[in-house]
């Protein structure tokens, strides 16, 4: 079969669930690309107005502080396909609709604010959901391996989805790309039911406990790791002002300076191609000091805001995109895999929901802010003044001593076993080796030098 040769160096690939799975996480972020630069030149066009922008913008975002809780605790009671199913099922809809809208006649701002709204409610859904799926299909000790392959899937997706965004925007306009987006979608559903049920499907929760009391077993978890709930408010203030200063005001110094969609679509194509990069880096290198890596990485992203403040030359924008994102996916394969091996895997779900909305909640925020400021300071500015506040959240970050002193060779899996100790073989049978004749014991060593060197 075509992936055994590749599965001996990456055992993961062996996995019947995760190759499907690779499918559909390369599938849904081509499709969301289009969303990306559809939406943003489909208000421009439209209003020509930075602040209705903001307003678009920030409702993608809000749901996220009811839907994202939700979401965790039906991922933990159900299997969390079934959530993102949902999500991607309010992610057609939203953009299918408001692609037809606006190639049908021009939508109200009530009606692209309404949308986006729902869209959001998808995009919501996603995270906790996923956080949960994939130690359900992949053995802790593949966990990095894992992690990086398939968000390696996902950002060659977006990076694809963006750049042919760009090119159908400028060539055929946003009402299209925003069509093609559900279009795409709505071919992951059938992938996503085609999962089984995972090595790790968790149990039902028990009978009688309530959402309530579910949401409070979450934050008792999230509130009693440092280390969380510190970098997750770090990223509070981190995302409220990359939000502002390169989601919305981005394509607004796209348009006026560096000539339209196209600029805008190479700038989010460069950007998820250092993803793309990342995801390669971080198959073979795992920082000592992970967490201190993580809060490194977010000062880092103070880059791109002050690359459009200083509206520097297209190609050396696009560099700098890339190589936040190189850093950037690197950052989130440790921050992924920090979450799987030190949270008890029957609440993952519901602590990633704390964590996507901490760390996001202050996103509509900074979309808010962003149009009315850049109308009254000036553009450059308020990308400045963001990128302010992105090294200082920053700084503060470094204050707690678990920062600084969690390493990567001490984790202990959510199953009460070191997590990368050795390759698990009895575990990569549970998770649905499809194959036979497949050499487990081959297998096995042809990754334990890796497994076993937290440097590499």
């Amino acid at each position: 079969m075509s992936w055994r040769a590749p599965a001996r160096r990456y055992p993961v690939l062996a996995i019947r669930d995760f190759r499907i799975l690779l499918i559909d996480r390369l599938l849904a972020p081509f499709s969301n690309g289009f969303s990306m630069v559809g939406v943003s030149f489909a208000v421009l066009n439209l209003t020509g107005s930075t602040a209705d922008l903001s307003y678009v913008l920030a409702a993608q975002v809000a749901p996220m502080l009811v839907f994202t809780l939700i979401s965790g605790v039906f991922a933990d009671r159900l299997r969390p396909q079934w959530v993102i199913i949902a999500g991607n099922v309010a992610v057609i809809v939203g953009e299918g609709t408001f692609g037809l809208l606006v190639l049908t006649g021009h939508p109200a701002l009530w009606t692209m604010i309404c949308l986006e709204a729902l869209n959001g409610i998808g995009a919501a859904m996603f995270y906790p959901a996923s956080q949960a799926l994939l130690p359900q299909i992949v053995p802790d000790a593949l966990l990095q391996e894992g992690s990086s392959i398939s968000r390696l899937a996902m950002n060659t997706g977006q990076m694809t989805g963006a750049a042919s965004a760009g090119l159908v925007v400028a060539v055929l306009g946003p009402g299209w790309a925003l069509t093609l987006c559900a279009i795409g979608m709505t071919g992951t559903i059938p992938l996503l039911l085609s999962l089984g049920g995972g090595r790790n499907l968790q149990l039902p929760t028990a009978k009688g406990a309530g959402m309530i009391t579910e949401l409070r077993e979450g934050w008792a978890e999230f509130r009693s790791h440092t280390w969380l709930w510190a970098t997750v408010i770090q990223y509070a203030l981190v995302m409220m002002a990359f939000n502002g200063a390169f989601l919305v005001l981005g394509p607004v110094v796209a348009r006026t300076s560096l000539g339209g969609p196209a600029a805008w679509g190479a700038i989010t194509a460069a950007d998820a191609l250092g993803l793309v990069a990342g995801g390669l880096v971080s198959l073979r290198y795992t920082p000592r000091k992970p967490m201190l890596f993580v809060v490194g990485s977010g000062a880092a992203i103070a880059l791109t805001p002050l690359a459009l403040a200083l509206v520097l030359p297209l190609p050396v924008i696009c560099l700098c995109a890339f190589a936040l994102g190189t850093l950037i996916e690197v950052m989130m394969v440790q921050w992924t895999v920090q979450m799987a091996t030190r949270i008890p895997s029957d609440k993952l779900a519901r602590v990633s929901s704390y964590d996507a909305l901490g760390s996001m909640s202050a996103m509509p925020l900074g979309a808010l802010l962003a149009g009315p400021l850049a109308a009254a300071i000036g553009v450059s500015t308020t990308q400045f003044a963001a990128a302010a506040v992105i090294v200082v959240a920053s700084a503060l970050t470094l204050i707690p001593r678990e920062i600084w002193t969690i390493r990567a060779d001490d984790v202990v899996g959510a199953g009460g076993e070191p997590g990368g100790a050795a390759l698990d073989v009895a575990g990569l049978d549970d998770a649905g080796i499809d194959d036979p004749e497949f050499d487990h014991e081959e297998l096995g060593n042809s990754n334990a030098t890796d497994l076993a060197d937290p440097v590499r």
